[in-house]
Parts: structure tokens; sequence; C-alpha cells
């Protein structure tokens, strides 16, 4: 498969899978469903600071660093607005027939931006795909219990499934954009170092780490090292 149609198709797969997840287990309860969160997050976090932070600090630029703290500031906002999906939460009212827009919104940003460092690195497209798939699985469960529509249902899916290659679409096909891109691959920087060390510390009960998961974070750790 050629690289860029790779990069493209991969995370829209993943949300496929997390829905596919979802028919069959019940995220908010399922350890195995926890422990592939966590892996995830020590996936995302691993190849952002051994891979990605070194690539947008090659030539000096204070810059960098403001650009990384508005990512993180601006994920805390699309938590807020999202309920914490990222991260394996999600409060939502169901009963209501209304989209969520603003979770819509909040979402499609967040993947939107992710998109962009994707054409560099395929231990990153894979860390996305990884922690896209619990994220999806957590957001079908919601909306296949809520009241919306069927059509409803698959537009916001759709949607978002779409984000993540549009993103990377934009960069490596709009001059400007591709221009600024190493602004942009720092503020993604903020954003993942923000979820990842919130799914590490906030995913078990107590803030407690128990042996499956301390193994599981070692392992995305390791491979995010030697793969």
């Amino acid at each position: 498969m050629p690289t860029d149609l790779y990069i493209y198709l991969l995370p829209i797969l993943a949300v496929i899978i997390g829905y596919v997840i979802s028919l069959f287990l019940k995220p908010g309860s399922s350890s195995g469903f926890k422990l592939l969160l966590a892996f995830s997050g020590a996936y995302l976090l691993a190849v952002t600071v051994l891979e990605l932070l070194p690539e947008v600090y090659r030539e000096p630029d204070t810059g960098i660093g403001v650009f990384i703290m508005l990512g993180l500031l601006l994920q805390i906002v699309l938590e807020f607005l999202s309920k914490g999906v990222e991260h394996g939460h999600l409060h939502f009212n169901e009963n209501s027939s209304a989209l969520p827009v603003m979770l819509l919104f909040s979402l499609s940003l967040h993947s939107l931006l992710e998109g962009f460092p994707l054409d560099k690195d395929n231990h990153l497209l894979h860390g996305v795909v990884v922690h896209k798939i619990p994220v999806a699985a957590i957001l079908s469960v919601f909306l296949l219990h809520s009241k919306l529509g069927k059509l409803k249902v698959f537009l916001f899916l759709a949607f978002f499934a779409l984000m993540t290659p549009l993103g990377s679409w934009l960069k490596n096909n709009i001059a400007i954009i591709s221009e600024y891109s190493e602004y942009v691959n720092a503020m993604v920087i903020g954003i993942f170092l923000h979820v990842s060390t919130t799914i590490l510390f906030e995913s078990s009960k107590n803030h407690s780490f128990n042996a499956s998961k301390l193994g599981v974070i070692i392992l995305g750790i390791l491979l995010a090292y030697f793969i």
C-alpha cells in the first residue's frame, strides 16, 4: 500500500475497529479495554518524547516551547467541551436527541491537529491509531445508547474518522500550512503530553497502579523505543 494512502486509511480503520469493539464490550467496565487505553497512553507519550520533541527542536527556536504550552492549554479547553472522551471518560446526556455539537467540535479539532505530523513517522501513526481505537469505542457506546437516529450516529462517526486524514492532507497539500507545520507539530506535542499523562494517571481508581497496568505501560514504552 502506498505510504500516503496508508496514512489516510489507517486512522479511519481505527474508528471502524473502535465501533466494532463497542458492539461487543462495555468499555467503562472492561479491564481489557482499560489496559488498551493505558497501553495507548504509554506508547503515545513515549513516541512524543522520543521522536516528536527532538524533531521540533532540531533548530533552536524559543517559540517552539510557547506553542507546546499552547497545545497543552488548548487540549484542556477541548476536554472541557468533550467531557474527557480523549482519555477514556464521557459524561453527556444520553436521553437527548440533539447532536452533541460541542463534543463533535472538540474531537474534530483534536483529530485534525493530530493528523499534521503523521506524514513523518509511522511510529507516531501507530500511536495515534492505537489511541483512537478506545476513544472511538467509548464514543460509539455513547452514540449507540443515545436517542440520536442512526443517520446522525453514522454522520458523527464518519466526520470524526475523516478529521485525522484531513489534517494530514492539508499539511501535505496546502503550502502555507506546510510552511508553519513545525509550530502546529509543537502544539500537537502539547496535546499528546496532556492526553497521554492524563490517561496514565487518571484511568485507575484512586490513581493506583496494578501489575497488569504497569506491565502494559512498560510494554508501550519499550515498543515505542525499539520499533
